[in-house]
């Protein structure tokens, strides 16, 4: 009998597994002045942000009353691509207008 047809070949396997993290998500802040119109950050709001009108006017209303309002969450890219077309659709109309972006805890 030959010694070979009892040797076992043993061999190692690695298996690899890729972790995907999710995007950081960053909130997009209205922060609030006095003095653009009500009625332009609820516009604003609306086709930037795409809120109805009534989601508009709570997001300004509360950005008026405690300083700043979270409108949304995105992704960093998303969000500070939002932030900036509100913020300069302020400023083509001379207006403070004023949105920033924050990391979410």
């Amino acid at each position: 009998m030959d010694d070979n047809d009892n040797d076992t070949i043993t061999r190692s396997r690695t298996t690899t597994t890729i972790k995907v993290e999710r995007p950081r998500l960053h909130k997009v802040l209205l922060v609030n002045d006095d003095y653009t119109p009500r009625n332009f950050v609820t516009k604003v709001l609306q086709a930037e942000f795409r809120l109805n009108e009534s989601q508009a006017q709570r997001v300004m209303m509360t950005a008026h009353q405690k300083g700043i309002c979270v409108v949304a969450v995105f992704p960093k890219d998303v969000a500070e691509t939002k932030a900036d077309n509100g913020t300069e659709a302020g400023r083509k109309e001379g207006y403070p207008l004023q949105f920033t972006t924050e990391p979410e805890q």
